[in-house]
């Protein structure tokens, strides 16, 4: 008996035990997030034996996810995701080629996954800018850009704030209409970048009328600013995209159509096309079921179901055969201009594109440079921002130079600490170390352990998701300027010297506003002081992110307060982000509104402990009031203000969020500090971790000495 339950058990487990779940990965939202619910849904009843785990992601995060994932055997079986990415995880090995039908896509969706003659991924969706309209004012719709032109003139009154077309000029991404239907090309037949090509110097040229000379487009146009007008019948035009919808306010009698013929060229508007895509792990452990969801997400009847229920423009081509899709105008319209629209390059440089072409777009669209000249300046960018790594060095003289550095510092530790009797007085107080042990781990885990794996991530460099090992290049590249010229804005000294005004200018009008208020709070004859201090503290306790977007509204060239304030005095509205100096002070602005409630209530905390005796005697001996506060009340206050100066300088030093959301390095990246530097070239510029790293490392360095300077002198007096 007990040798047939034994088989019995044999038998049924490996049966009764299901397969492993696909991991299906991707970032919807909203319907879209919806309609891919729905779809798994159906998977799962009809495939029990193999069932789908659906995760979404943030956006932000999800590519660097993507990438730690998966070339460790990790992540998701199966993962949607947009197809200008797909040419790096080729070459990181981490995409299966599936096989399928490529005949029941629209070839373009395919084109743009096609990578060295492989296509790689099914295509689901894609997107692509067209023309809305305000159907309540405009009655024939533009075929060419001429008419289009026309129209918008007749609609456009600048005095009101009436604009006949509305988008953002300034966007790399929106301008690819205009360039490719001027003939022009990011990348030659050859390869080549070619951003400097004349047919995309003409393109340029032709915004640069629209804005300068016809100013039928309003200036620093951003997507909430274009919601806005159109949303208030203030823009009869406005060029975006499938996201563009949901925005639009009810009430809005609002229709679309293709963008229209370039006149100058007799071609079509070719707007940029993203492709979504459902992309094989190379990982997975289910090849064979992993291809198989792939597929069933992008089948004719998937495909209706996310157009109807996820408002999807669908790449297989046999969903706008069923009745429910064709009865949806919209996506009819963006299926018209798939015909017209270019896959955005999946070549890895085109991702080191947008941010020198994005600065190209605003010099010329503020007048400061020529569109010739603007766009060779960044193709120049590209070509640094793309250059190869540098050669692997040997680890020996990297290991020598580190351990030299290390003994000095070592060195200068022992004798900075002779004769203080630092063992003796560890041991006598070994009870208070107990109790410190757990937050010394949690430094040693949050703190020292990331800067040891940064410090060690600068000595190599990484491109396409390998790391070679160069030792100390990258910061021989930061410190002599090997790329750029010392005042260029992205060079290392240039920035530094940047980021030491802003953080003297910042500290001493927080310093200032702070003790100056404090002492007008602690005055006993002020009425309503606790209403006051609460009013004056709110700055501090807002997002600083989000106070950064108001501020950045404010200074906005035609829709601002600050200019509407202007305004009334008769001054001409200032285009703050076009020169340094406005820039700066836009920062500047922003960031001493949060700060200056820190220093005030550090200063009226330590105005309490100082007995007013020592006033009131001063005062008995004839003392004025800058001399009492001179000689008593500041004296008294040092202790705690040093601290907080010092605090208030790391903190102001490393405020990336104010000058990423206001500034946003404008104009031309003269605004950046090391930090937001450190960002860009981790992120936007071919994710170069390792020179990131080098920033992160030499901005240590430099805090560390203030902190070292400020304690010499501290000691000193």
């Amino acid at each position: 008996m007990l040798r047939i339950l034994c088989f019995a058990l044999l038998v049924l487990l490996p049966a009764s035990a299901s397969a492993e779940a696909l991991k299906l990965w991707h970032t919807y939202r909203g319907t879209e997030e919806a309609a891919l619910k729905l779809l798994v849904e159906q998977w799962n009843a009809e495939h029990s034996e193999t069932r789908v785990d659906l995760l979404a992601l943030p956006y932000d995060a999800y590519t660097s996810k993507l990438t730690s994932a998966i070339p460790r055997g990790h992540g998701p079986d199966v993962f949607i995701a947009a197809h200008e990415r797909a040419g790096d995880w080729v070459r990181s090995g981490m995409l299966a080629a599936p096989q399928a039908d490529w005949s029941a896509f629209h070839p373009t969706t395919v084109e743009a996954l096609t990578i060295d003659g492989t296509t790689y991924g099914i295509p689901l969706a894609y997107k692509s800018v067209v023309l809305f309209y305000d159907a309540d004012r405009v009655q024939a719709v533009p075929t060419t850009t001429d008419e289009l032109i026309a129209a918008a003139k007749s609609f456009t009154h600048v005095e009101r704030q009436e604009y006949g077309l509305a988008y953002e000029a300034t966007n790399f991404y929106m301008h690819g209409a205009w360039l490719y239907g001027f003939g022009g090309h990011i990348f030659d037949a050859d390869g080549k970048l070619a951003l400097d090509d004349p047919a995309n110097v003409a393109s340029v040229e032709f915004v640069q009328r629209l804005l300068l000379e016809d100013r039928v487009v309003p200036e620093e146009a951003t997507a909430v600013l274009v919601s806005q007008l159109f949303n208030t019948h203030k823009a009869a035009f406005v060029i975006s995209g499938p996201w563009f919808i949901g925005e639009i306010a009810e009430g809005v009698n609002w229709k679309m159509a293709p963008l229209p013929v370039v006149s100058e060229t007799g071609k079509p508007a070719r707007p940029f096309l993203t492709v979504d895509a459902a992309f094989i792990s190379s990982a997975t452990k289910q090849p064979a079921a992993a291809a198989e969801l792939a597929a069933f997400l992008a089948n004719p009847k998937s495909a209706a179901l996310r157009a109807t229920v996820g408002s999807q423009p669908v790449a297989t081509l046999a969903a706008y055969d069923d009745p429910a899709v064709a009865a949806l105008e919209s996506l009819q319209i963006f299926r018209r201009q798939l015909d017209a629209a270019v896959p955005m390059s999946n070549d890895p440089r085109m991702r080191s594109v947008w941010e020198p072409a994005n600065t190209a777009m605003r010099q010329v669209l503020r007048g400061s440079l020529t569109a010739p000249v603007a766009l060779a300046a960044a193709k120049k960018r590209i070509e640094i921002f793309t250059r190869p790594a540098p050669p692997e060095a040997s680890p020996t003289a990297t290991i020598l130079v580190v351990g030299l550095f290390l003994f000095v510092l070592c060195v200068i530790v022992f004798r900075s600490n002779r004769g203080t009797n630092l063992l003796p007085r560890m041991r006598k107080n070994y009870p208070a170390y107990v109790y410190l042990a757990p937050a010394m781990l949690s430094m040693l885990v949050l703190v020292v352990t990331p800067f040891v794996v940064g410090s060690a991530i600068s000595l190599f460099a990484h491109r396409e998701g390998e790391f070679t090992f160069v030792g100390l290049q990258n910061f021989v590249s930061i410190l002599l300027s090997q790329d750029f010229g010392l005042t260029d804005p992205l060079s290392f000294w240039s920035t530094l010297a940047v980021t030491v005004l802003w953080t003297a200018s910042n500290v001493a009008l927080h310093l200032g506003l702070g003790l100056g208020l404090a002492l007008l709070l602690r005055d006993e004859f002020l009425k309503l002081r606790g209403i006051y201090r609460v009013l004056l503290i709110i700055p501090w306790a807002v997002p600083n992110y989000i106070t950064a977007l108001i501020w950045k509204g404010m200074f906005h060239k035609q829709f601002g307060a600050i200019n509407g304030i202007l305004s009334w005095f008769g001054i001409e509205p200032v285009s703050w982000f076009s020169q340094w100096s406005t820039a700066f002070a836009a920062n500047l602005a922003t960031n001493v509104w949060l700060g200056f409630p820190f220093m005030m209530v550090v200063t009226l905390g330590a105005l309490q402990a100082i007995p007013r005796d020592l006033e009131e005697a001063a005062e008995v001996d004839g003392a004025s009031k800058w001399q009492r506060f001179r000689h008593v009340t500041f004296p008294l206050l040092r202790p705690a203000l040093v601290p907080a100066i010092v605090l208030g300088t790391v903190w102001t030093f490393n405020m990336f969020n104010i000058i990423y959301l206001v500034s946003a390095g404008e104009p031309d990246g003269s605004t950046e500090i090391l930090i937001s530097e450190a960002y860009k070239w981790a992120f936007m510029r071919q994710e170069q971790y390792g020179y990131a790293a080098a920033y992160a490392v030499l901005i240590f360095f430099v805090l560390l000495g203030y902190s070292a300077l400020t304690g010499q002198l501290k000691t000193d007096d």
